[in-house]
């Protein structure tokens, strides 16, 4: 704008003497300018790069991957949050989401725990093929599933399966670590005892401290065996626990476990918003999952055209972001759950099954916006990245 018209402007004298003023005592921020990007950026960075340190075994099926960061400092997290690796196997660029089974207190380095998972891509390269010295990448520290002060009792129930002890073992740590007044009720499900992640470690922390109470439940156990068997059921709990009032429950571990457990806490009463649980990894036998259309089979194969020009074939029973990578185009993703929407595409024509509770935002479901990840294709589709 030119001069002489700004200063028809009304009131142009009085703002031309508070800039005078400003700039004579006022403070001078553009030295600092991009200060607050950079810092930000180093809590929350988009990529961290990171070292093997130390590969730990922890059960014949899992082991422990200790990463330190390559340059810079490891940004802090909060415990039950995962960070998701980029990798690339068989040329495939692919990612999986792992939780942070290391305490928050310790930032020196990240720990992921890692089990062995069938016809597993990322878990059987990581197991068999990673040794100390490697270079991974990985997103920032991401996720919700951590305990809340404001939301959330000091009094916690944690239900475990599997490698679903990762991010309960990040909170145990802490508290153990900090001192921190809270309690926990850690119910562990595993087929035998052998494989059961951290039982020395939660037997020791268990009888050293009086707020974390280990109870292992073995489905097939040994004959010298003690303690909870079977599964974990609403009568277990309520039996150990007693009185269930001013408690908030933690569940994680695979889709089986959901499926019984949820209704066993539904048997005991538990509202369902005292019940947080972490999304874990891309569903199993899609096709048995409620609601699946019987005439579709798992192996029926689709095209799918992409961006107007690529097109490739799939089969129904494989989630639309598995078959993106495997050929070859690369789509954000983070939890690979269903839950971050880091991989959300646009469905423009076809349609695509997706679990029921999967959380599309009302404006995605409006537009046509799907998750990759958990989409699995019921016909020919076009989709735009």
């Amino acid at each position: 704008m030119k001069q002489e018209l700004m200063e028809q402007i009304e009131g142009y004298d009085t703002i031309r003497q508070e800039i005078e003023i400003s700039r004579k005592f006022g403070n001078d921020f553009s030295l600092e300018k991009g200060q607050v990007a950079e810092y930000v950026n180093r809590l929350h960075p988009s990529q961290i790069k990171l070292c093997v340190s130390k590969i730990i075994e922890e059960t014949v099926s899992t082991k422990t991957i200790r990463l330190t960061v390559v340059n810079g400092y490891l940004p802090p997290f909060q415990a039950g949050q995962y960070i998701a690796l980029s990798v690339e196997v068989d040329k495939v660029r692919t990612g999986r989401a792992y939780s942070i089974s290391s305490s928050p207190r310790q930032t020196g380095y990240y720990d992921i725990t890692v089990r062995r998972v069938k016809n597993g891509r990322v878990s059987n390269f990581l197991l068999d093929e990673v040794k100390v010295g490697d270079l991974l990448q990985s997103s920032g520290p991401q996720g919700a599933f951590h305990y809340h002060p404001i939301l959330h009792q000091k009094e916690m129930v944690c239900l475990a399966g599997g490698s679903g002890i990762t991010p309960f073992m990040s909170m145990i740590r802490e508290i153990t670590d900090r001192g921190l007044q809270r309690t926990v009720h850690l119910f562990y499900g595993s087929r035998t005892l052998d494989d059961m992640i951290f039982h020395q470690e939660l037997s020791q922390l268990s009888e050293q401290f009086a707020t974390i109470n280990y109870i292992p439940v073995i489905e097939d156990p040994g004959p010298e065996y003690k303690g909870k068997t079977g599964y974990i059921t609403a009568e277990v709990i309520k039996e150990t626990l007693g009185g269930l009032a001013a408690k908030s429950f933690f569940v994680c571990g695979p889709q089986a476990m959901y499926t019984f457990c949820l209704p066993e806490l539904d048997k005991l009463g538990i509202n369902k918003w005292k019940i947080k649980q972490e999304m874990f990894g891309t569903p199993v036998n899609i096709y048995e999952y409620k609601g699946w259309p019987s005439e579709i089979k798992a192996k029926d194969r689709f095209t799918v055209r992409v961006n107007g020009s690529t097109s490739f074939e799939t089969s129904a029973g494989e989630a639309l972001l598995v078959a993106l990578e495997d050929n070859g185009l690369v789509v954000p993703s983070l939890c690979r759950s269903g839950e971050c929407s880091q991989c959300r595409i646009k469905l423009v024509s076809g349609k695509v099954f997706e679990p029921e509770g999967t959380p599309v935002r009302k404006s995605d479901r409006k537009y046509g916006y799907i998750h990759a990840c958990v989409s699995y294709p019921l016909e020919n589709l076009e989709i735009l990245l």
